[in-house]
């Protein structure tokens, strides 16, 4: 195991966020964006096999839906802990404990014979997975300059993104020869070998600087810094935001863009993957387009403010425009995709807010907004739908266009709550 001095693939002499080595830092982003790769698989995995899982397990519009949400309530809840334990005992060892968790999960969803033992599965995964975006940001506030912050979470969320593309055709492809069982229990495998490369390659800080001096908070004290997290000024508003930004994707590319594909256009599942795998490819790519442009625009506030407005009026497009032809509805999905990348920016505006002591509980709790946000959204749909379609399996159109225009209000409405932030001063 590499110590605290040659973490990294021993990125060579480097003062906290000043000096590091080019190659280094690439290694180290890559290290730290495989453990979140496994988890943006295991978030939108249930998307593509979701009409599958109907006919087999007999479950409902509201069933799938908490199926797939529960995964993004655990890992909500987690945040809190999480964002502790990052402060009170480093992000490395955070991770570490919570890839057995995963590994778990994934075990027990392979295995489970019914809709309950699945949702316990994704509550397993859900909670090993709570760590694998916050812990890495917590150790580039070390590594990096600020100027690069967002830059930095544009690699890793573009990077991480090649789970999202696994869960759409590949994972497609492997449900119908090996079956979706056989493929979580390589995804568990895939999951324990991450965190055997971050126990190898990773160290909380650059290698010959020493730690910093954090006074070791008792659990009283680390709640009472949760407090002063959400008193800072700007906190509500920006997670307000972040309930939304990553919701709006997952709500369509995790659960109901299979189902929608299936119902209204009569797609097969290969065909399904592939519409998803063009909507993952292209929200990949746009969080490393995303990723600079604070630098691009000199703040924060307006790539948000435009952003969040195109996935708003692309969703208004999705609402309104009843069953498209193929060609249109491609290029809609690949749309889509490229204009809710506004995530690194958005994370980089809330990482200003707080000072070094408390940057892991300020990034845990607006990643508890992102997955509260996309528990939320993913079952306000599925309740929709089962209002709309009540003891269906095959769901109408009109219940996708009503479900589409209720995440197009809920977005509305955190865009005009973001109004209020405040714009730090950029790389201040």
């Amino acid at each position: 195991m590499k110590d605290e001095h040659n973490g990294a693939g021993g990125a060579g002499k480097a003062q906290p966020g000043t000096q590091l080595d080019l190659w280094g830092g690439i290694w180290l982003v890559v290290v730290l964006s495989s453990a979140q790769l496994v988890s943006q698989f295991l978030r939108s995995a249930v998307g593509v096999i979701a009409p599958n899982l109907v006919t087999e397990l007999k479950i409902s519009a509201s069933g799938l839906a908490l199926l797939s949400s529960s995964f993004f309530l655990a890992f909500a809840v987690a945040q809190i802990p999480v964002g502790m334990l990052i402060d009170r005992f480093g992000p490395r060892m955070t991770m570490l404990w919570s890839t057995a968790i995963a590994v778990a999960g994934c075990i027990v969803f392979a295995l489970g014979p019914d809709q309950n033992t699945l949702i316990l599965g994704r509550v397993l995964m859900a909670l090993g997975c709570s760590s694998f975006y916050v812990a890495p940001l917590a150790i580039y506030a070390r590594w990096f300059q600020p100027k690069y912050f967002s830059t930095v979470v544009g690699a890793q969320l573009g990077l991480s993104g090649l789970g999202l593309l696994a869960a759409t055709a590949p994972l497609a492809l492997a449900a119908g020869t090996i079956g979706w069982r056989a493929s979580f229990v390589i995804v568990a495998a895939l999951a324990g070998l991450s965190g055997l490369i971050v126990l190898w390659w990773v160290s909380d800080d650059p290698p010959g600087v020493p730690k910093p001096e954090h006074k070791k908070e008792n659990f009283r004290e680390s709640l009472r810094g949760l407090l002063v997290v959400t008193r800072t000024p700007s906190f509500w508003p920006i997670f307000a935001m972040f309930v939304s930004n990553y919701a709006v994707l997952i709500a369509i590319l995790g659960l109901w863009g299979g189902p929608y594909l299936a119902h209204v256009y009569g797609y097969d599942l290969p065909t399904r993957g592939f519409y998803l795998l063009v909507l993952a490819v292209a929200s990949t790519i746009s969080v490393f387009v995303w990723g600079p442009a604070d630098r691009l625009f000199g703040n924060y506030r307006t790539p948000v403010l435009l952003g969040s407005g195109m996935v708003l009026l692309m969703l208004i497009w999705l609402a309104l425009a009843g069953k498209m032809n193929e060609g249109v509805l491609l290029v809609w999905f690949a749309l889509y995709g490229l204009v809710t990348g506004f995530a690194p920016v958005l994370t980089a505006q809330g990482r200003a807010l707080f000072p070094p002591q408390f940057v892991g509980r300020g990034l845990t709790l607006f990643n508890l907004a992102t997955m509260g946000g996309a528990f939320i959204f993913q079952t306000v749909v599925g309740a929709v739908i089962e209002v709309m379609a009540p003891n269906q399996t095959v769901y109408p159109l009109a219940a996708y266009q009503m479900s589409f225009g209720v995440v197009a209000g809920l977005l509305a409405l955190s865009i005009l709550a973001y109004l209020f932030a405040r714009d730090p001063k950029l790389h201040g």
